[in-house]
């Protein structure tokens, strides 16, 4: 195992004591290793502002008839694709499938460019969809504060990037936390207005104090995101 990378492709004994050999295929494992792992930097949102969040979330859905049961919150027959909310950030750069041999330099980076910034205060406000509330494809909290920093650290990521060879990324930075995904569902629009109008009151400010690499696991469900490289901002 690389130092700073938290490997998440394993081949360990069963509670049985088989070996490795004896157990199926990890086809997720396979893909990944074949077309690298999909990740990407982001802050993440602190537990108590995750849960002001989700208590947003389920007053949305409730009011939309959607069933909210348990901690796995099953989604309903008509519901958007609401994401896994013990795993909220505010994405400051996706890059997708990376190989290996490639993250122990973008976990120098986390690390240069967590040094280089300062602590600040994000609170977020309002919501909206993209591209629009009659089409959504995501809906999304605004961000009101911290928009500055935050594109700050953006911008320190991008100058490292490619210095390492990425393209810099040409698209304006508008931060946002993602909350759903909506495309060709038929309530998108419904609940992309509901969602707007919940927030109109809604106002939670928490301290960015992170920044993460993470990686996006896909398959069996709502995608994971699991941290391979965190550094503290300010160091």
């Amino acid at each position: 195992m690389r130092a700073g990378i938290q490997s998440e492709v394993g081949h360990q004994p069963d509670e049985n004591g088989a070996a490795p050999e004896q157990q199926p295929p990890n086809r997720e494992a396979e893909r990944r290793e074949a077309a690298g792992r999909r990740v990407f930097f982001a802050v993440p949102v602190p537990a108590d502002t995750v849960r002001s969040v989700a208590a947003l979330v389920e007053g949305v859905r409730a009011t939309d008839g959607v069933a909210v049961v348990g901690p796995a919150r099953r989604r309903g027959v008509l519901d958007v694709r609401w994401v896994r909310l013990d795993g909220l950030h505010v994405t400051l750069r996706f890059l997708g499938p990376t190989p290996d041999e490639r993250l122990p330099e973008l976990g120098a980076a986390v690390h240069d460019v967590a040094a280089a910034s300062r602590p600040f205060d994000v609170r977020l406000a309002g919501a909206g969809a993209f591209p629009s509330p009659e089409r959504p494809r995501a809906l999304w909290l605004g961000v009101a504060q911290g928009t500055v920093e935050l594109a700050e650290v953006a911008a320190g990521l991008d100058s490292a990037l490619v210095a390492l060879g990425w393209p810099t990324d040409e698209r304006p930075f508008r931060p946002h936390l993602t909350l759903a995904r909506s495309d060709g569902v038929r309530a998108g629009p419904r609940l992309a207005r509901r969602l707007m109008a919940a927030a109109e009151g809604f106002s939670a400010t928490w301290r960015a104090e992170r920044l993460v690499l993470f990686e996006s696991l896909t398959g069996g469900g709502r995608a994971r995101y699991v941290p391979l490289v965190e550094a503290r901002l300010g160091g």
